[in-house]
């Protein structure tokens, strides 16, 4: 077992693992590390822990360091300076008159070397670019040409579902899709539909395909000739994810009929002709396929609400407990009884006779005024 922490460099970015080297680590921490590119400013998305060797495919690199407020405050600055770097960089390809579309830029952490990428459908010969940029920009220059999924991933955005891209939040890695697999899900054919902003087919095609996959298998083909528990027909589709099939029966062609997967019995898979000397069964034996009634949603509610009451006895409410008391027949206590009920042994309560100007109720009697304008109400004479 070997003790590693797991860094990124940004948001949506792979994982890497290091070697804290004895330090201990927490999420969102800052670390200096060594790579490929040079000395590098990481996030810890992952704290301490422990791995078998096995999983590691390269000996691990160590932490330099735990980042600083200080080396906080240079990555805020470079932030600043890719913006300046930025806008020089458009100027020039202007000027060069390129072929090329500029994405974003970055400064390593010591800010001696800036990479540019840009996106552009062919080859772009930027050797006297480079030349510019290094003594405009006063820094070792590296221009990187990436897809327009790469585009995509570092500027971000809304997709058509209404949520951030994919790629630019978890997706570590880009996928394989194709248009097969928008076949298998029965989703619209038409580009404008099935495509991201990038203009490639859409990542999340990729997340059901293995379920569509599985239910395909267990699904009769388009054109299938099948018996159902009402006769023989013709499957006209397919719903994989319900697992229903809708069947022309021959007995009744014009109004086709809805069985689930488990209660067909596929006789010719896809399109062909007929099977030659088939003879269809007697209905009788047909009807052997037919589904068992499920149980009633209310029936599947109440075994749910009983498994959670036997699971959870404490958790019962009082309320509940006082009309379960009083459905069997318990007595309720005194506390329970309200203060104007009688009891057997207090006998009838009695009423008290009406006071002067209130009603038998309890109420009080009302003044009414006359209709006609305001003013005092009349008072009684002595």
């Amino acid at each position: 077992m070997v003790e590693i922490i797991s860094i990124r460099f940004k948001n949506g970015g792979k994982e890497y693992y290091f070697n804290p080297d004895g330090v201990q680590f927490q999420v969102g921490d800052g670390v200096i590390v060594e790579t490929a590119r040079g000395t590098e400013y990481a996030y810890c998305i992952r704290g301490n822990n422990m791995v078998d060797e096995i999983d590691l495919t390269a000996p691990l690199r160590p932490v330099v360091r735990k980042a600083t407020p200080e080396d906080a405050k240079l990555v805020e600055k470079n932030k600043e300076r890719e913006k300046h770097a930025l806008s020089v960089c458009q100027q020039k390809i202007a000027e060069h008159g390129l072929d090329m579309k500029l994405v974003s830029a970055e400064y390593s952490f010591d800010g001696s070397k800036i990479l540019f990428f840009f996106t552009s459908e062919g080859r772009v010969d930027f050797r006297a670019l480079v030349k510019d940029l290094a003594g405009a920009l006063h820094s070792r220059i590296e221009l990187r040409q990436i897809g327009v999924r790469d585009e995509a991933k570092m500027l971000g955005g809304l997709g058509i579902c209404g949520k951030p891209f994919c790629c630019s939040q978890f997706l570590d890695e880009f996928q394989p899709v194709s248009i097969k697999m928008a076949k298998t899900q029965n989703l619209s054919l038409n580009p404008t539909k099935i495509s991201g902003t990038c203009g490639r087919l859409m990542c999340c095609l990729k997340y059901e395909q293995e379920a569509y996959e599985d239910l395909v298998k267990k699904a009769p083909k388009q054109d299938s000739f099948v018996e159902t528990p009402d006769g023989a027909g013709t499957v006209s589709g397919v719903n994989l994810l319900r697992q229903t099939v809708q069947v022309r029966l021959e007995s009744d062609p014009e109004s086709p009929k809805t069985y689930h997967n488990c209660e067909l019995c596929v006789v010719r898979s896809g399109k062909g002709k007929r099977p030659e000397g088939y003879v269809e069964p007697p209905l009788e034996e047909l009807a052997k396929l037919r589904r068992k009634e499920t149980p009633s949603p209310m029936t599947e509610e109440a075994s749910l609400a009983a498994a959670i009451e036997a699971a959870f006895p404490s958790r019962e409410k009082p309320e509940s407990q006082n009309r379960r008391r009083r459905s069997r027949g318990e007595e309720r206590t005194q506390k329970e009884r309200s203060p104007r009920e009688a009891t057997p042994e207090q006998g009838p309560r009695e009423e008290r006779p009406p006071r002067e100007g209130e009603f038998r109720n309890g109420g009080r009697r009302r003044r009414h005024r006359p209709r006609g304008g305001g003013g005092k109400p009349p008072t009684s004479q002595q």
